[in-house]
């Protein structure tokens, strides 16, 4: 494997894409007025995001990755939310992702003594609420419909329209229907 050989994991491709994407994330996204959501779109999808028409990214939101970003319809994502994208982060329809909350599709490989980079995907389903500071973590999948409550930390996969808080998250009760 090319770490344990002391050589970077990212591709020479990568590794240009993720310098450019730097530079044009902390000044024309970063310094963009806070209602220009469709600028940032375009920024995203020039770096190879998939983003719904209807998406709203704050400008103070850090994307790493952005090739390996893909959100639907109506979703919003809140000042300061980091979507580290190692891997495929799949995010659905009508979600909201809190101020501050981080989604981390990366991790090391613990078991093997050079702790080579891994890039488990992750995906969150529709109507889902990442509250303010929460966690999820690679390799998690969120059900459809399910609350991580505010600094919730999510380690393993979240059951469709359920609620959860702590760390690690616990189910707390079933979220009730829309009554809209």
């Amino acid at each position: 494997m090319n770490e344990e050989l002391g050589r970077s994991p990212y591709t020479p491709k990568e590794k240009a894409g993720r310098i450019l994407w730097a530079v044009v994330q902390g000044i024309f996204f970063r310094f963009s007025f806070h209602s220009w959501y469709g600028w940032r779109r375009m920024l995203l999808a020039a770096f190879g995001a998939q983003l719904d028409p209807i998406v709203r990214i704050r400008r103070t939101v850090r994307v790493e990755c952005p090739w390996n970003l893909s959100i639907g319809h109506d979703s919003a994502i809140g000042d300061r939310a980091t979507l580290y994208c190692l891997g495929r982060v799949t995010i659905g329809a009508r979600v909201t992702i809190s101020q501050g909350a981080h989604i981390c599709a990366g991790t090391h490989d613990f078991t093997r003594r050079a702790m080579p980079l891994i890039r488990p995907s992750i995906d969150i389903g529709d109507d889902v609420w990442i509250c303010t500071d929460a966690f999820v973590g690679p390799g998690v999948s969120v059900g459809a419909g399910a609350i991580l409550g505010a600094r919730g930390v999510a380690m393993r996969e979240l059951e469709s329209w359920t609620i959860y808080t702590g760390n690690p998250a616990t189910p707390v009760r079933p979220r009730p229907a829309f009554i809209d």
